[in-house]
């Protein structure tokens, strides 16, 4: 889709600046944090709020070029490769659908290449959910006449013989599975029923069957013959890097007719596209859209000023920049604080058992104490410019599970930690320094993403708060996508910053909650859970899975919730304000921005 989700980071250069006055008696932290408020909302005032709707787009006309930047090179255009690296996910999705949506403003599902039924079969405690393709469906290449119909094939073989194939080692693998009463796992079936028609049969029934079924499609007639031909290695080697980028074919929005290494990125409309406009024109409306690979975001910066990039999401050290400086060249949108948030992890994989650090993460109360030293007034004042709020909760307020009234009670106390600390059997020596029982000093890495140095302050800051209490926290830069490698095979971490998406049903995250998800971060892929609350959070994942009387279902997911927040294998950090400028050469009748929605350009057209 032609949307992108930005999110930023702002600085509380306020805050700073009162550290280089001279003659100025000491601020208390609440004073800062008033002046400091006050100059956010003028801020905000300067700002555009403009949430999305259901109102119908107003058509447009097709043109013009799209300029945007990315950060790195893709590291591949395969879509099974992609699904541990976003940047090349987010190329391949450009030209890929999806079977169905979610509506965040009427907060109901909508067909997109399929329509859906829902069958129940009380009797036999099955559920099927039955999908039909739309007829106007195809596969096109950049440069060709050539067309091929999409069919339900795009999607069985994907789920059946990729996602489904446990060599492949699938993130979606996981969620392919019931848990019975009775203990056992049963799979959830995807049956062809001829080329338009496909089935995906539950052997129980389910709370949320159509975002357990969601998926996008693959070009099958091509993914299955190199399986065929050449098992798994014959998939890992479709669409490298170095491929001829028009034989991508797409069914999507765009095609991807150039790629220059380090370079740019060039992708073209398709004008088969299915999505059109009340005038039967099919959207993206840009003729072209030009990513450039810049490497950092100070460039991205540059270019967006220099009027080369049409958006840009401010950093904290750049708003007041920003917003100071629009006018007619682009305008500034806001929404509120954003639905994604950081979090702070501990690698507890018995892999690393005869590490200090794992016995250490493994004990419950040494999670609870990290959590008590984590000062996130400290990090939205500093960092922020008061532009945040700490999140002490779990679920979101737009999942229908979420309860305001259950919130971490491990908030920053710098003394309930040691007291935490010192129940486990920790001490602080004569030089102050945090030992544990077997006299050995207190030290650890937290790691972060080298592209994000907002992320280096806040680690900064952690490690500073944990140096109060004879804590030595080294903090750790590392490449995004090493990040993903250690967290997904090597294993070979201590703590670690890093955020996971903003979850809208108590069960998406199959592979992030559940003891045997591949992304179940701090202990991945476990046989039979390591521990008796990890034991309780699947069951009740399970059985909120499967329980659609709300009351009841309720009961489960706030158990669920409290238990999370309690044992603290994460830590959340905190929710930004998101903020997007955008060029004002285009016509935003139809544009929005929004925490649900994030910036929505698909309907975005070039001005007369």
């Amino acid at each position: 889709m032609f949307k992108k989700f930005l999110s930023s980071f702002f600085l509380s250069f306020l805050a700073f600046s009162f550290l280089s006055c001279t003659k100025t008696e000491e601020m208390t932290l609440a004073e800062i944090e008033a002046l400091t408020s006050q100059g956010d909302q003028a801020l905000l005032l300067k700002t555009l709020n403009k949430p999305k709707t259901d109102k119908t787009p107003i058509p447009g006309k097709v043109g013009g070029v799209w300029m945007d930047t990315i950060l790195s090179d893709p590291k591949t255009f395969n879509q099974y490769i992609a699904e541990r690296d976003a940047e090349s996910s987010s190329l391949i999705s450009t030209t890929l659908d999806c079977l169905i949506d979610y509506d965040t403003v009427k907060k109901e599902w909508y067909p997109r290449l399929a329509s859906y039924e829902i069958e129940t079969d009380e009797k036999k405690s099955t559920l099927t959910v039955h999908y039909t393709l739309r007829d106007d469906l195809y596969w096109t290449w950049c440069n060709s006449d050539r067309k091929v119909p999409v069919t339900s094939d795009d999607f069985v073989f994907w789920y059946n013989e990729i996602a489904g194939d446990e060599e492949f080692q699938s993130s979606g693998y996981s969620g392919q599975w019931c848990l019975m009463p009775d203990g056992s796992e049963a799979h959830i079936d995807c049956i062809k029923i001829d080329d338009k028609n496909f089935d995906f049969v539950f052997p129980r029934i389910v709370a949320d069957p159509l975002l357990a079924t969601n998926m996008s499609l693959c070009p099958s007639f091509i993914y299955k013959e190199a399986k065929e031909k050449g098992g798994i290695e014959g998939v890992k080697n479709l669409f490298s890097v170095n491929c001829d980028v028009t034989s991508i074919p797409s069914c999507g929005e765009w095609y991807i007719k150039e790629y220059t290494v380090s370079q740019r990125i060039v992708l073209t409309r398709n004008p088969f596209f299915w999505t059109k406009d009340s005038k039967g024109q099919s959207i993206p409306y840009p003729e072209k859209k030009i990513l450039q690979i810049v490497g950092d975001m100070n460039t991205s910066y540059l270019l967006f000023k220099q009027g080369k990039q049409e958006v840009y999401s401010p950093r904290p050290e750049e708003f007041s920049d920003v917003i100071k400086n629009q006018g007619n060249e682009y305008s500034v949108f806001s929404s509120d604080g954003s639905l994604n948030a950081s979090l702070w992890s501990f690698n507890q994989n018995p892999k690393n058992s005869t590490s200090n650090f794992y016995r250490w993460f493994t004990i419950k109360q040494f999670r609870q104490a990290m959590s008590c030293l984590l000062n996130r007034d400290r990090i939205i004042n500093q960092t922020y410019r008061g532009l945040a709020a700490p999140k002490y909760d779990f679920f979101l307020e737009p999942n229908p599970m979420y309860n305001p009234s259950i919130q971490l009670q491990y908030r920053y106390s710098p003394q309930r930690a040691l007291k935490l600390l010192e129940s486990v059997g920790f001490y602080r020596d004569s030089d102050s320094l945090l030992k544990d029982a077997g006299g050995i000093p207190v030290e650890f890495d937290i790691t972060v993403p080298s592209s994000n140095p907002l992320c280096n302050d806040i680690a900064l800051i952690i490690s500073d708060e944990c140096s109060k209490v004879g804590i030595k926290v080294n903090v750790r830069q590392l490449d995004f996508q090493k990040m993903i490698e250690m967290l997904t095979s090597t294993y070979d971490w201590q703590s670690i910053m890093i955020g996971l998406g903003a979850p809208f049903f108590p069960t998406q995250g199959s592979n992030v909650w559940p003891s045997t998800g591949n992304l179940h971060l701090w202990n991945p892929m476990q046989k039979k859970p390591a521990t008796d609350w990890e034991a309780r959070v699947d069951y009740l994942y399970n059985e909120g899975s499967y329980t659609n009387d709300f009351e009841e279902a309720k009961k489960i997911w706030d158990e669920y919730q409290r238990i999370i927040l309690e044992e603290c294998p994460v830590i959340y950090l905190l929710r930004q304000k998101s903020f997007c400028a955008i060029k004002n050469k285009w016509e935003l009748t139809n544009f929005s921005y929004d925490n649900l929605n994030g910036a929505y350009f698909d309907y975005v057209f070039l001005r007369e």
